[in-house]
């Protein structure tokens, strides 16, 4: 057991470092184990690792047949280089490519679903934007017919003031038409009256002063 130990201790010390932190992926080969030294006689620490899996290589041994690894999850371990490759397995690379392409045409769906609800939501903002304009017309013929009865009542008010003054005007002018009518009634039952009297006082004076002027006849006597 001590030797078997003491062969593994100079085997690591005679492991050198190739490459430093060099990136590399796993190769088509499902499930490559992982051993805790550089070579087949080590333990193995873990036995999946999935092809695909990309991987940071500290160093590889001595002859080149395994380097030390660290997956992204913090798994280390030695692994046989032949199972190494610079680029993404082609697999791994197509099942990208497909799911890329699924993602894709998820999208393209989602899109088309959008433009479809945007169509949709084009064709309702139009008709809304004709009902705004047939309500703005309507409110534009509205607003001139208002417009136009303002000025016809600012005009009408105007009308009437002027008609409110004719009218005082022709009420002033009817009142004093109304007593020079009167005064001439007045004067005219004035003149009436005292045409009458003269009429009357004359007669009298007629009556009295004419029989005084005209001459007596002689009374036939009885000696003629």
């Amino acid at each position: 057991m001590r030797f078997i130990i003491t062969l593994s201790t100079l085997l690591l010390l005679a492991a050198t470092p190739a490459i430093a932190q060099d990136t590399r992926y796993v190769s088509d080969k499902q499930y490559i184990p992982l051993r805790s030294g550089p070579g087949s006689d080590y333990r193995i620490t873990h036995r999946g690792i999935p092809s695909g899996t990309r991987l940071s290589v500290a160093r590889t041994s001595g002859d080149g047949t395994f380097a030390e690894i660290t997956t992204a999850k913090g798994t280390t371990g030695w692994i046989r280089t032949q199972y190494l490759m610079k680029d993404l397995p082609a697999q791994n690379k197509l099942d990208a490519a497909v799911k890329k392409a699924a993602d894709l045409e998820a999208t393209n769906v989602s899109l088309a679903s959008e433009a479809k609800a945007l169509k949709i939501e084009r064709v309702d903002v139009l008709k809304q934007i004709q009902s705004t304009d047939g309500q703005l017309d309507e409110v534009s013929l509205e607003l001139t017919e208002l417009k136009q009865i303002s000025g016809n009542a600012v005009q009408l008010d105007t009308d009437n003031r002027r008609l409110i003054v004719e009218s005082e005007t022709l009420k002033s002018e009817l009142d004093m038409h109304r007593a020079e009518n009167q005064r001439l009634k007045d004067r005219l039952n004035s003149e009436g009256f005292m045409n009458g009297a003269l009429a009357v006082l004359l007669g009298v004076i007629i009556a009295l002063v004419v029989p005084r002027l005209w001459p007596k006849r002689r009374r036939d006597s009885g000696w003629a």
